[in-house]
């Protein structure tokens, strides 16, 4: 059976062009640090300061490129340690989800809804699909074998685009429990 890599995605922010340029300034653009595995999305320099009722969590990563909403990407565990609502959705999906105020050097942004716990995921193109025989949107599960903490994920939702290289994404509370450290691999299990 063919095996797909999986990828810890660890916390992160997505920032509109209006709040890339009140956290950094009025000429703002996010600068480019590293590719991530998907074609055009990349890890910043910049860093903020996401604020919740409880606490704060400092020097979190922004993602690029500006998306046209901003959204904060967290583990289960960071939102109870930040003290907001973060339900389990798709990215982009941010109705009625948590609030949070974001600091960066020159500004503050509170945003009303936009905190989520990213829902577990495969990335794949329309040929990918094809031959591991699933669809867009299908759910699936993802056996993954590891040293003494070897988990079958289930929930995985399947997204298919010609803009996407194959790799599932996990939290790190997901990839903690099944300890997927290093270069990991799982198994589609239906």
């Amino acid at each position: 059976m063919a095996k797909v890599l999986v990828e810890t995605s660890a916390r992160h922010v997505h920032l509109s062009e209006e709040h890339i340029k009140i956290l950094f300034g009025a000429d703002a653009t996010l600068t480019h640090k590293k590719d991530l595995s998907q074609p055009g999305q990349f890890a910043c320099e910049e860093r903020v300061t996401v604020v919740g009722p409880k606490k704060s969590i400092a020097n979190v990563i922004i993602l690029g490129p500006a998306r046209p909403a901003t959204q904060v990407e967290v583990s289960l565990t960071d939102a109870r340690t930040l003290g907001v609502n973060a339900p389990i959705r798709e990215s982009g999906d941010v109705a009625g989800s948590g609030a949070c105020k974001l600091v960066g050097p020159c500004g503050e942004v509170e945003i009303a809804e936009g905190v989520i716990a990213a829902k577990r995921h495969i990335h794949f193109t329309p040929e990918d699909a094809a031959e591991f025989g699933v669809a867009d949107k299908e759910i699936v599960s993802v056996k993954i074998d590891s040293d003494g903490r070897s988990l079958v994920f289930g929930d995985v939702v399947v997204r298919v685009s010609p803009k996407f290289k194959a790799a599932m994404h996990i939290d790190t509370d997901e990839s903690n429990a099944a300890a997927a450290f290093g270069e990991c691999y799982g198994e589609i299990v239906k």
